[in-house]
């Protein structure tokens, strides 16, 4: 409700007077007011209208007056908004002024204009979020919430068919045991690729389709113990269909991915995340031989639920290609399971690998980059110039080290200017490169700091 005090008729300045005249000077006081308001200006006596309009409205009245001194613009550029702090719209007094008129046109000419351009804005500020929204879908397909939903189960279709279970059973002194794990199909021979660990201790192992065939005692060709990969051979079904792998390169963390397995023994399940870091070296602790644990190079984390019975199944981009293949969960120090916390093999370390397998049997070429030493950790009881890095104690002859100056006795304590602290940071930094690459290698000879270029050799692979 719009309110001006000037419209309130129950506090003006006048209140009825008795019909009695008043006496003595009061009268002559009220003849004074009584004279009409248009009375011209006489010298020590002000009109009682000027007055009022002084005491009432004299900030507006020293405003208006200026704009009869300024031009129009800078009446615009200092009038006083019309929304006052209690959020009501405020009426201003009216002033009798010559200047009225060309005012009122000049402050509507200024209010069309303004509407003009915010108009104008209003559009511009319409097609362009529409434009951004539409640049947005095109680079972030899955921005749309119908979208991703359609994309993940585009991907689900395309490939799930081609992830199976494997069910692998160990006979021990007290009896036997079934796991069951996953695998992924890669070729049309029917070769399909599972974790090494799935099948190392397996006397027979039995394959079941999407849609329930089974395949029983089916081969292993060859396994890989370094990177946690196997491959089995099956006679392939008709109509069997055969993952499409991606390229993990092209891999970005916070991407969407999905973990395809036989969680628990429960097929086809699906779980859904995000490429939650990439490059991690992680220890692959399901390995027996505890004296020569593998350290598995560059993996894909993610939190995509990966459980038991994930291994050797299938994380997925959204497009429905392989990029990598479900191996470990991390656990804490208790040995429980971390939720949400699992890696993968990278699936161009797998198209590495694979068709070595099926060619061979066996790995002849791991991709993965060497110094070319022994060495063991810095101790404190060694006496040496420095208290952390890698201690060389051999060298393996005309190898990468060798050839470049390193000496038994070297302790190494960066590589590429990263600080090596001990042999599990050694390894990482390792892990991240590729055999061929030159690197830098800092070291103590003694008290005497030195840099020495490595061209790095191939790890050889191992039984």
């Amino acid at each position: 409700m719009l309110h001006s005090d000037a419209n309130d008729q129950s506090r003006g300045p006048f209140q009825s007077v008795s019909q009695t005249p008043w006496q003595g000077p009061e009268k002559e006081l009220y003849q004074e007011e009584r004279q009409p308001l248009e009375e011209p200006y006489q010298e020590g006596r002000r009109p009682l209208q000027s007055i009022l309009e002084e005491n009432r409205y004299w900030p507006e009245a020293q405003y208006y007056q200026s704009l009869r001194e300024e031009p129009v613009q800078t009446a615009w550029q200092e009038s006083p908004p019309l929304w006052n702090t209690s959020g009501k719209l405020s009426v201003a007094p009216s002033v009798r002024s010559s200047a009225c008129g060309s005012q009122s046109i000049a402050i509507l000419a200024l209010s069309l204009i303004i509407a003009s351009v915010f108009g104008v804005g209003l559009f511009a500020g319409w097609t362009f979020s529409k434009n951004a929204g539409a640049s947005l879908a095109a680079l972030l397909p899955g921005a749309n919430s119908n979208n991703i939903e359609a994309a993940r189960e585009a991907a689900i279709a395309k490939v799930g068919p081609a992830v199976v279970q494997v069910n692998v059973t160990s006979v021990f002194g007290w009896g036997e045991r079934v796991d069951h794990a996953s695998g992924v199909i890669v070729d049309k021979q029917g070769h399909i690729v599972t974790n090494n660990h799935v099948v190392q201790q397996g006397e027979l192992i039995e394959v079941v389709f999407a849609d329930g065939n089974k395949i029983e005692n089916v081969q292993v060709t060859g396994t890989d113990p370094m990177d946690d990969l196997a491959v089995l051979q099956i006679n392939p079904p008709a109509n069997m269909v055969v993952a499409t792998l991606g390229d993990s390169s092209k891999l970005q963390a916070g991407q969407d991915v999905l973990a395809i397995g036989n969680p628990l023994g429960f097929k086809e399940t699906v779980t859904h995340g995000i490429i939650s870091a990439l490059g991690r070296s992680e220890v692959d602790s399901s390995e027996s031989d505890k004296d020569n644990v593998p350290i598995i190079p560059n993996t894909i984390q993610t939190d995509a639920p990966i459980n038991p019975g994930n291994g050797g199944g299938a994380l997925v981009d959204l497009q429905g290609n392989v990029i990598g293949i479900s191996t470990l969960i991390a656990v804490d120090s208790g040995f429980r399971p971390a939720n949400g916390v699992g890696f993968a093999i990278p699936i161009n370390q797998v198209k590495l690998i694979v068709p070595q397998i099926v060619q061979d049997g066996s790995v002849t070429h791991t991709g993965r980059a060497a110094l070319g030493i022994t060495s063991n950790e810095v101790d404190a009881s060694d006496n040496l110039s420095v208290n952390h890095g890698v201690y060389v104690t051999g060298l393996t002859i005309n190898g990468p080290a060798e050839n470049a100056g390193l000496q038994e006795g070297d302790v190494i304590v960066a590589i590429n200017g990263k600080e090596v602290d001990d042999e599990s940071s050694l390894g990482d930094l390792l892990a991240a490169q590729s055999p061929g690459n030159r690197v830098s290698v800092s070291i103590y000879r003694g008290d005497q700091p030195m840099t020495l270029k490595v061209t790095l050799g191939e790890l050889p692979a191992t039984g």
